[in-house]
């Protein structure tokens, strides 16, 4: 198949998470064979602050890094009839701007003979539903969401069976454990400060914690202010900013732990989503010590999987054990590598996908036949 994603960003993973999963997705589509491309637009966020912090430098070691991958940046006066012509896929990301999303499903109402699939791995569905219901997607095939608790929203706005629930997953051919075990300590937190939506658990169940343990607290991720470098300063953390994610699996070989600290949005309206890093520290063979999180779709097998603090006095408990046990350690290890590689790598995703176009295909020959 020739398959067309219209991205954000790939090159780029600066404050832009998606870019991690379809990485992964279109590296495995092009190891099957299919014609798999990305399009972003050259003045992105993502790609700007990231060129604007560390210069150019980044985008050409993300070539080296995955030069399986292809991606095209365009600007101002893109059109995309080149991109869509032949195409038997088209994803459209929901960061894409509006005028370009609308302008591809009219191409898709006009005789596009492609599946067409808008792609939400956002909150902005319960955060802005007025600007996510104003974007023009009717001509879609279809929805992916990238949660259960996302795809009721969107049934809620009447896509019913045309949405999908398309979870994240990692990248095992590049998130894996390290091939030799070397020294690890204390404890490693990558992620984005964001807008200030989890202050306060970040503090609770993370800075607070590691500093009442004397254990040390290496943080990467963009985004902090004054005030929050004041606060990972005074918490004895050790900060070192933007981290690019394809050398995330060498970040986690050298520490003991990792922590997951879900954006309140992820825990009060949209649950059962987690990050991305869920999957992909797991992938790398690091314990995993999670905040109040609730699985609601059973993805992974938490206190076996990952264990779950529900005060910061018990992710003090946590991190002693896990700093303490080896064996406590070697049994999270082997149990989350286990559920990721039992259903949770991007490859199952791109069977996911593979069935999800094949059942529009055979919905719309059905149309069509009705209409004939």
């Amino acid at each position: 198949m020739r398959i067309v994603y219209f991205t954000h960003s790939l090159a780029s993973c600066w404050n832009h998470g998606n870019a991690h999963f379809l990485r992964g997705i279109l590296r495995d589509l092009r190891r099957r064979g299919h014609d798999a491309v990305a399009h972003e637009p050259e003045t992105g966020w993502s790609r700007e602050n990231l060129v604007g912090d560390h210069g150019a430098e980044p985008l050409r070691r993300f070539a080296e890094t995955f030069p399986d991958l292809a991606t095209q940046a365009y600007g101002p006066d893109f059109d995309p009839a080149s991109a869509l012509d032949g195409a038997d896929l088209v994803i459209v990301h929901e960061w894409a701007d509006p005028a370009l999303v609308a302008r591809i499903g009219r191409a898709r109402r006009a005789g596009g003979r492609f599946v067409l699939l808008f792609h939400d791995t956002h909150h902005r569905a319960v955060s802005e539903p007025e600007a996510m219901k104003a974007l023009d997607i009717a001509d879609y095939d279809g929805v992916l969401a990238f949660g259960e608790s996302l795809s009721e929203v969107y049934r809620g706005w009447g896509w019913g069976d045309r949405v999908f629930t398309w979870h994240e997953a990692a990248d095992t051919s590049h998130f894996q454990p390290p091939r030799e075990e070397g020294p690890r300590d204390g404890l490693v937190w990558i992620g984005n400060w964001g807008d200030g939506e989890r202050t306060a658990e970040l503090d609770e169940f993370l800075f607070a914690p590691a500093q009442a343990e004397g254990v040390s607290l290496t943080v990467h991720g963009v985004r902090y202010p004054d005030e929050a470098l004041a606060t990972l300063k005074a918490r004895g953390a050790d900060y070192r900013g933007w981290l690019p994610n394809a050398e995330a699996p060498r970040v986690f070989a050298r520490h003991m732990a990792t922590v997951h600290v879900p954006r309140r949005l992820y825990v009060d309206l949209l649950p059962g989503i987690p990050t991305i890093r869920v999957f992909e520290a797991l992938a790398c063979g690091i314990p995993l010590l999670s905040a109040p999180w609730q699985d609601a779709e059973g993805l992974f097998r938490p206190g076996r999987d990952y264990l779950v603090a529900r005060t910061g006095e018990e992710m003090r408990r946590h991190i002693r054990a896990v700093v303490n046990d080896p064996g406590l350690r070697a049994s999270l290890i082997s149990s989350g590598l286990e559920t990721i590689r039992a259903r949770h790598s991007c490859a199952h995703r791109v069977d996911e996908l593979l069935a999800i176009v094949d059942s529009i295909g055979g919905r719309n020959t059905a149309s069509a036949q009705e209409v004939a």
